[in-house]
């Protein structure tokens, strides 16, 4: 049962939709594969739940610049280009400034559908007033800390690879954010809870995207079902008194928008606030089709 302090759940999911913007754009999907503009890039990739046939003409999918053929069921493979691929190439989302890159795991050094999130993450700060203070966890190539210094944040951005925290940082010169006060440190994001709650440690926000699996720079196992409820725990320990928000995203076939929430409400009794929930998706940029990507929660005061 409910105490009268704990968080609200929505009783419904919220859908939260990324249509395209200039450098980014959804141009049509079926038959297990997606067809995607980034930047004066087409690509495309591999989506097994589009399930229904394509809307443009073949021709169109096969002048695609970029290919991903995947290797296992896990992400990884190649890309087929057409000519010489640059090692990255500018894009942008707002004030924000990044880099796309053709990685081995079928992404492209970001993740579009995120952009819903970019945008609610921006108000959140804003709305807070001052210079909140946000712990990114597993930031990776950090738009969304980008996202959140733009609007006023002081940001802490946390990821296991040493790589995705140099592009990251990368991407702050791009976005002309180098001087903002961001924190970039390469930690196991579990460690780096662990010893920031000893320290006694708070944070306004918390954004946590962890991937379903995964290791830290020193061998740590990270795996998502068994060692989510003790990160989510310890994330609630460090929220302020005064926090706004944690966000946790996750990318996993078995989870949902609905376990997450009930994780949150677990986590943060007493803190009252409201909890929504529900999927991340891709809108075509026709509108014909919706591609669900991820699950959220987020709790906000």
């Amino acid at each position: 049962m409910r105490a009268p302090n704990d968080p609200t759940v929505s009783d419904l999911p919220s859908l939260m939709r990324t249509r395209g913007w200039a450098d980014y754009g959804l141009l049509d999907s079926g038959n297990g594969r997606k067809l995607e503009r980034y930047g004066r890039f087409t690509v495309v990739r591999p989506e097994p739940q589009c399930l229904w046939a394509p809307a443009l003409p073949a021709e169109v999918w096969e002048a695609a610049d970029a290919v991903f053929d995947p290797t296992d069921e896990e992400d990884a493979g190649r890309w087929k280009l057409k000519g010489k691929a640059p090692e990255s190439w500018p894009l942008g989302w707002g004030d924000v400034k990044f880099n796309g890159r053709f990685t081995s795991f079928r992404h492209l050094a970001f993740f579009p559908e995120q952009a819903a999130n970019w945008e609610w993450l921006g108000a959140a700060v804003r709305g807070a007033g001052g210079q909140p203070k946000v712990l990114n966890l597993f930031g990776y190539t950090g738009v969304a800390s980008l996202a959140m210094a733009a609007a006023g944040a002081a940001v802490t951005h946390v990821d296991a690879s040493k790589r995705a925290v140099g592009w990251a940082r990368e991407n702050a010169a791009l976005s002309g954010l180098a001087e903002r006060p961001i924190r970039w440190i390469t930690e196991d994001a579990r460690k780096y809870v662990q010893r920031e709650v000893r320290r006694g440690s708070k944070y306004d926000g918390i954004i946590l995207d962890p991937p379903k699996y995964g290791r830290g720079p020193d061998g740590e196992v990270w795996r998502l079902f068994e060692d989510l409820p003790e990160l989510a725990d310890l994330c609630a320990q460090l929220l302020s008194e005064n926090a706004k928000f944690l966000v946790l995203n996750a990318y996993a076939e078995r989870i949902s928008g609905a376990a997450l929430s009930g994780l949150l409400a677990d986590k943060l009794k007493g803190r009252g606030g409201a909890i929504d929930w529900g999927e991340l998706a891709l809108v075509q940029e026709d509108g014909a089709r919706e591609i669900g990507m991820s699950f959220f929660a987020r709790w906000q005061a």
